[in-house]
């Protein structure tokens, strides 16, 4: 009975009168003299000398709330716990123990008052405690809720609807943080079959070259320059490893050499009759350029590119 009936260090006394009753002081009759044995149980001399006074049975739960209420004979004296409740179980947990500060000060000769803090009525001034010490996310709704009937409500039929509110609260919120994760997976699946910006960029970009050029736009500027040397007959494996700018200087070479062989074929070849117009060839030119018909801007643009890389 020590064990389960003593007060905590620290602990409030309404809040320890309430843990007393949940703990079944209300079915325990002591004499006085047995209720001597049990020591000190509130941490509080007046209290405990007051809780084995009477010499008859009574039960511990009555000798609790007159030792109590002989202590602190003023209501005013009597506080319950200070602070705010985060959860709707400890504002029910501190509307209960406004209904034992309540019990403290009730006649112990009426036999129609209740003996169950669950059984007081409701006041308004009890209401209003409990209002006051709500936080913000219940406070307003709580302060418009009201008793339809003229008498006040018990406190564990208050209790029945705040547990109501607080799991139509939950439901509602559930509801809507579901409803906003369909939101985000949708928007999710819509941004991954959406058109890749990157492609659009691309094809507004290839309307400023030509067919030629455009074919050479998928690779770097290194590729096209090892393109252009390999199909040139140039021994790639010389190649390997070399920096870009030296097979730069070795394509720009070439094109010179291209360049004067062209102009020196134009100047031997014989005159064609007007007579006779030329047959067309039906084999392939075997000297094919890949960057024969590229233009000049498109190669600086490509030097520029590499030069930027490195």
């Amino acid at each position: 009975m020590q064990k389960d009936f003593s007060r905590l260090p620290g602990e409030h006394i309404i809040t320890w009168l309430l843990r007393c009753w949940d703990n079944g002081a209300s079915s325990l009759e002591l004499e006085g003299r047995e209720a001597k044995q049990l020591g000190s149980l509130s941490r509080e001399g007046g209290i405990d000398k007051a809780i084995g006074k009477k010499a008859q049975a009574l039960s511990l739960w009555r000798r609790l709330l007159s030792s109590v209420r002989e202590r602190y004979p003023f209501s005013e004296d009597v506080v319950c716990r200070p602070g705010k409740w985060t959860t709707m179980e400890r504002g029910i947990q501190y509307l209960r123990e406004l209904a034992v500060r309540e019990m403290v000060y009730y006649d112990p000769d009426n036999a129609e008052l209740p003996t169950d803090p669950d059984e007081v009525q409701c006041t308004r001034p009890m209401w209003r405690k409990f209002v006051r010490s709500a936080p913000s996310s219940y406070a307003n709704s709580l302060a418009v809720m009201d008793w339809k009937s003229e008498e006040a409500p018990t406190v564990d039929e208050v209790a029945g609807r705040l547990r109501q509110y607080e799991e139509s609260l939950s439901s509602s919120l559930v509801s809507a943080v579901e409803k906003l994760s369909q939101d985000i997976r949708q928007l999710k699946e819509d941004i991954s079959y959406s058109p890749p910006v990157q492609t659009r960029i691309a094809a507004v970009r290839s309307k400023r070259f030509s067919a030629p050029e455009r074919g050479y736009r998928a690779y770097t500027p290194r590729d096209i320059l090892w393109f252009y040397l390999r199909d040139h007959g140039e021994d790639m494996r010389k190649w390997d490893g070399k920096p870009t700018s030296t097979l730069q200087a070795r394509v720009h070479e070439l094109q010179g050499k291209t360049a004067v062989q062209r102009d020196s074929s134009r100047k031997n070849a014989a005159p064609v009759s007007t007579r006779q117009p030329p047959r067309p060839s039906g084999r392939p030119d075997r000297t094919y350029d890949p960057l024969e018909g590229t233009s000049k801007s498109f190669l600086q643009e490509v030097s520029s590119d590499y030069d930027e890389q490195d």
